[in-house]
């Protein structure tokens, strides 16, 4: 089974984040932040990865270190777990409905990051019962992923209304897409999807 581990510690934050590619979707995060609890447990089940986040970081501040360390580290992780990418699909992509919202994710686990984000929020904050939630931490998110992980990232909200269910979708198509991009081929299970010969 694919596994790694990461831990990750800054004078900002301080996180340990494990992951099993070949899981069943369960999980066990705590960020401290609720909002990107729920999407890192929405990550985990819709891609069939088991993933543990334990982080603890400035919050007294603000959302945005722990926000962006976070997708370090889990970028960290899932790149180190994939070690050489023998054998896995590589590209993938998903299309995800929300209600009112569409929302899709193509990406390439090439080791060469580059994010491409279009999505807008029609809010600067999402409220929750913890606090406020600024909307542009989301990119951050997705940038330190694609960086971390070394994946070819595009993120598009075809469109939507309601700021929960745009991200939400996001994640969910990441999930998915993840869950395609990392599947082994068994027509190609021994070698690395690359004519370079290396990922």
């Amino acid at each position: 089974m694919r596994k790694a581990s990461v831990e990750r510690t800054t004078k900002e934050t301080s996180i340990k984040v494990e992951i099993n590619i070949d899981g069943t979707g369960q999980s066990n995060i705590s960020t401290g932040i609720g909002f990107l609890d729920h999407m890192l447990e929405q990550l985990s089940k819709h891609s069939l990865m088991d993933i543990n986040i334990e982080a603890k970081g400035d919050l007294h501040i603000d959302y945005h270190h722990t926000t962006e360390d976070s997708g370090i580290a889990i970028g960290e992780c899932l790149k180190k777990a994939l070690d050489d990418k023998k054998g896995i699909v590589r590209y993938a992509n998903a299309y995800i409905p929300m209600d009112e919202t569409l929302s899709r994710v193509a990406l390439d686990l090439s080791n060469r990051p580059y994010l491409i984000w279009n999505v807008k929020f029609t809010i600067p904050k999402i409220t929750s019962a913890q606090g406020d939630f600024d909307t542009e931490l989301f990119k951050e998110w997705f940038q330190a992923f694609s960086q971390a992980s070394g994946t070819t990232l595009h993120v598009e909200n075809i469109y939507g209304e309601n700021n929960h269910h745009i991200i939400e979708s996001c994640y969910k198509a990441l999930a998915r897409s993840l869950r395609q991009a990392v599947a082994i081929d068994v027509r190609e299970a021994n070698n690395i999807p690359s004519t370079k010969g290396q990922l």
